[in-house]
This record gives C-alpha cells, structure tokens and sequence, in this order.
C-alpha cells in the first residue's frame, strides 16, 4: 500500500490504520465522536495526502481542463478554486474534483480511488494540445486544517493574511519558511484550510500544527468522523451519492455544470439528463430513533420500493440518525414520511431539506 508522509506518525499517536483506495490511511486515534466535535467546536487536523493533486502546465492548459471537466475553466482569475465534474460519453460522473487557477500553472485534485482512473482519462483525451501534465501524488503532502479555530491555528505558519482569503481561494505561499499552496477549502461543513507541501516539509508542518493547536482543543481526525462531518453537511462522497451511473443533475450538482461554457466529454448526455422530468434526486433523510440506515437500505413508501440510501449515520452534533439517498422525483417533496428496510426491520424517516448541517 501507499503510505504518506506522516505514516510514521499516525501509526507512533495509535492511529487504527486502514486500507483505503490502496493507501494506508488513520481512521481514528481517539473516537470518531471526539474528533468530530473537535472539528465542529476548535479544529481537526486531516492527513488527506492520499488525494491525486495533477498539474497542468503551457498554452493549453486551461483548454484541456475545459474539455474533461464540467465547470468554466477558461474563466477562472488566478486565486479561484472551482468545484466540479468529469463525466463520460453518456453523462455518468467519473469523479467530482477542485480546479485551482494559479499565476503560472492549474492544479487539478481527486479522489485518492479515481486517481489512477482520472490520469489515464486525461491521457485519452488530451489530444495534441501543448500541455504538459504531472501527477504529483506521490511527491506531495497534503493536509486539512478544519473547524471555527483553523484560522487562528495556522495563521502564525504562513506569510500570508489568512483572513484575506476568500472561501474557495488559493494563493502560492511560504509555509513554515518553505513554498506551499494553501486554499480555503475543505470536506467537513466547518471553515478552514488546504494545504500542499512537499514532503519533505510534511512531518515539521504536521507537528508544528498539533503542537500549537492542542491548548485550543485541536485533535488530529481520521477518516472515519471525516466521513460522518461530510454527510451532515450533505457534501457527496464518490462510490456513494456519485458514480459512472448518476449524473449531475440527478446528484444535485447542477451548479457545478456549465453547459455554454465549453464542449466537455458528456456534455449533449448531461444536457440531456437536465431536461429529464423522471429522473431521481439526491434528497435528506432523518430517521425515527438512533437506528443508522446503511448505504443499499431500501426506501420504501406504500408498500412499494421508491429508492435506496447511499449514506447514513449517527450524526454526533445533531443527534440524530441522518441519511443521504436517491428517491423518485415524486416522491421527494420535504415533509414525505418514507420506511428505511434496515436488516429486515421497517424504521420511519422523513424528507428533510440539505445539508443537515450549517455552520453559523
């Protein structure tokens, strides 16, 4: 398996490894609860190293992006961070992905599981355009600083006013005296920062941050609350709300689509799918009790089978058992009162609006 920078470290603070997406990664050190609220009430600091970050350098790198992804590429100002989608011939989504525009370069990070898959898809398709592009997975470190305490945590580490940046921004940067990219961004509903060093600067950079952070209440987080703080802020995760089946707009992520702005691959399939009157939506579900509707969970109404969950959880700053799934359009009006089959077991969920969570 792959193993990041700091693998040393997760595995010396008893982080309870896991394979994921071929990466050797932490998905807990303490419990997935407490780093959570950690997230929620200070910040969590996230090893997301495991993530594809692909550079895209000469005259045509802009051009190229255009053609893969979904959003407007040639339109981004340099500092912007853009959300979208890479989808195939019939509009089915490949991955949801960051565009970073900066000064002399474009950098385009994905899903640790579609890296491999994304890479040769760009290699099919880049035809004879002047572009050159690196897959610098292997040669970086990425990490996430996240929660309402992020800005105070890391600001003391870089040379740039991080009260400046806009969310969804990036600037080239000094990181503990080393160059550095640092983005607002992030997975988990709170404020908060990305940021890419190479690695060897990534053990310094980690522990500096644990060391500084834990009078304010920082924990490092894994995977596991990772995931639990995405679904509450209704953020959708690839293999589950997303794959090479669904496309944007049953995933209810039209706003990540831009249908005049260039020819992507997929683009007459996924223009098509927008005008689908029959299509599912992604829609929220809280569930009677503290029973957790895992992904496959049939949702039934009436008897009849109307969609399945792709997400749920316990939600640890709600309280509440929450879920994430596709439905019938029909039958996906807020206040609809469904059955979740879990196990062979009937529970009662209902229809509510997303994301479930909201930072003030």
């Amino acid at each position: 398996m792959n193993e990041t920078a700091c693998h040393a470290w997760h595995v010396a603070a008893g982080g309870r490894m896991v394979d994921f997406a071929g990466w050797d990664m932490p998905v807990q050190y303490s419990t997935i609860i407490d780093e959570h609220n950690a997230v929620r009430q200070a910040a969590g600091l996230f090893d997301i190293a495991h993530m594809g970050r692909i550079y895209f350098r000469g005259p045509d790198a802009a051009v190229v992006l255009d053609s893969i992804v979904t959003n407007d590429v040639i339109s981004m100002e340099v500092g912007q961070v853009r959300y979208a989608l890479v989808t195939n011939a019939a509009g089915g989504i490949l991955d949801d992905v960051l565009v970073y525009r900066f000064p002399d370069f474009y950098l385009l990070v994905v899903n640790a599981s579609n890296r491999e898959k994304i890479v040769g898809w760009i290699e099919k398709n880049r035809d004879e355009f002047d572009v050159e592009v690196d897959d610098a997975t292997l040669q970086q470190f990425m990490l996430a600083i996240q929660g309402p305490l992020a800005v105070e945590i890391l600001s003391p580490h870089v040379e740039v006013d991080l009260t400046e940046i806009g969310y969804y921004s990036a600037v080239e940067m000094s990181v503990l005296g080393h160059p550095g990219l640092v983005s607002r961004t992030g997975y988990t509903g709170e404020d908060g920062f990305e940021v890419i060093v190479s690695n060897e600067q990534a053990v310094e950079l980690w522990e500096t941050l644990i060391a500084d952070g834990k009078e304010q209440g920082l924990l490092p987080a894994g995977l596991g609350c990772r995931d639990t703080l995405r679904l509450e802020a209704a953020m959708p995760l690839y293999g589950h709300e997303l794959n090479e089946q669904i496309d944007p707009y049953t995933a209810g992520l039209g706003f990540a689509v831009k249908l005049d702005a260039g020819d992507f691959i997929g683009q007459p399939a996924v223009a098509a799918a927008k005008e689908k009157k029959d299509r599912r939506k992604r829609v929220g579900l809280e569930l009677e009790g503290r029973r957790i509707a895992r992904e496959g969970a049939e949702l039934i109404l009436r008897d009849a089978t109307i969609g399945e969950v792709t997400s749920g959880t316990f939600s640890p700053t709600l309280q509440k058992s929450i879920a994430m799934g596709y439905i019938d359009q029909e039958q996906s009006a807020v206040g609809t009162v469904l059955e979740v089959d879990i196990r062979g077991k009937r529970a009662l969920a209902t229809v509510v609006p997303l994301p479930f969570y909201k930072r003030a």
